[in-house]
């Protein structure tokens, strides 16, 4: 297939764009390679692949209307995954209107270059975020997320509800995956871990929220991949065992629409996840316990029941494995310097 994926010099999307290429599809990238973290990062993602003979890469923005229309015009896609956004959860406090253009003013170019160009299914990243004041465990795609805590969050969820108005309008059939905090090698630098290793290689202190009582769903970025590429290949239909009376989230009787939950099944607490890295780096942390902060929450969990019933999901590897890849690739990529800081907006280790 031709495939638009977008953010393919992102952390999920570079991963997928070299998946699809490896198995013979062909793969239309769009990133806008901004400076929210380390371009060079950037640049070393993309450059894993793109000199693939079936790789084309574009230089756009999600916000800039034109530029989305030319590339479906010139470039057909038969599906497409969308990867970009904005990255950095309080980032989108301090910035709103820049948030906002991107994550739903772009992800609205991208439905309406879907629409006009008979795109066969959108797959489409929102994330476990949306769960927002939930408490009840683990997180179901048939639970209603009425109540986001973040602007973040409501950006995803307005996709969500954007993706359903799309299939039942025009007939666009879309997948919104749910990601549950994604981690391993090439991965964020404002993302816990990353932020970890480099402090504890650094000799600094560790920012840790809620005094590390915090539990997540951590998922290797391998399975998150798996679960994109099975997802890509399952086209949704109208589920016609769906009542009006007493609607479902997860699915819908009036268009081709799905939601699913991916991640690891398994909920990990913070201090535990802390504890891995020490003994793959074989240093102590210094930790600076602090409150929990506003807008995050205190655990998530992912029911992943759906994607492993309809698209045989199993994610393979475990917390201890996967902390043990990044670190060999931190060790590979940065030695034992540090990396470079994220951009202005990150503050604080995001873990969500």
């Amino acid at each position: 297939m031709r495939v638009l994926v977008t953010g393919t010099a992102g952390f999920i999307g570079s991963h997928v764009a070299q998946v699809l290429l490896a198995r013979g599809d062909e793969v239309i990238g769009f990133d806008n390679l901004n400076d929210y973290y380390d371009v060079g990062l950037k640049r070393a993602r993309l450059a894993r692949f793109a000199e693939h003979p079936a790789y084309t890469h574009v230089h756009g923005d999600l916000a800039d209307r034109d530029a989305v229309e030319a590339l479906f015009e010139r470039h057909r896609p038969a599906r497409v995954v969308h990867l970009a956004a904005q990255a950095g959860v309080r980032y989108a406090a301090e910035n709103p209107h820049v948030y906002v253009a991107s994550n739903v003013t772009g992800f609205l170019h991208v439905l309406e270059g879907a629409r006009r160009h008979g795109v066969e299914h959108v797959v489409y990243a929102s994330t476990s975020s949306v769960y927002g004041a939930n408490t009840a465990m683990p997180f179901s795609e048939h639970q209603h997320t009425e109540h986001p805590l973040t602007l973040y969050a409501a950006t995803k969820k307005a996709n969500e509800a954007m993706a359903h108005s799309y299939a039942h309008l025009y007939g666009v059939p879309c997948t919104g995956l749910r990601f549950f905090t994604v981690y391993g090698p090439w991965g964020r630098p404002d993302m816990a871990l990353f932020l970890f290793t480099r402090a504890i290689l650094a000799g600094e202190p560790i920012p840790v929220f809620n005094h590390g009582r915090h539990k997540r769903s951590f998922t290797y970025i391998d399975d998150i991949v798996a679960g994109v590429v099975r997802a890509l290949d399952r086209v949704p239909r109208v589920d016609d065992a769906w009542d009006g009376a007493s609607p479902d989230p997860a699915s819908s009787g009036v268009a081709p629409y799905r939601l699913y939950n991916i991640g690891s099944g398994e909920s990990v607490e913070l201090l535990r996840y802390i504890e891995m890295l020490e003994r793959c780096l074989g240093r102590k942390a210094s930790l600076r316990m602090l409150p929990l902060q506003p807008g995050d929450v205190p655990a998530t969990e992912a029911d992943c029941t759906d994607l492993a019933r309809d698209m045989g999901y199993a994610p393979g590897v475990t917390v201890e494995e996967g902390v043990a890849r990044f670190v060999a690739w931190y060790r590979g990529y940065y030695g034992d310097g540090a990396a470079r800081e994220p951009g202005s907006a990150g503050a604080g280790a995001v873990v969500a």
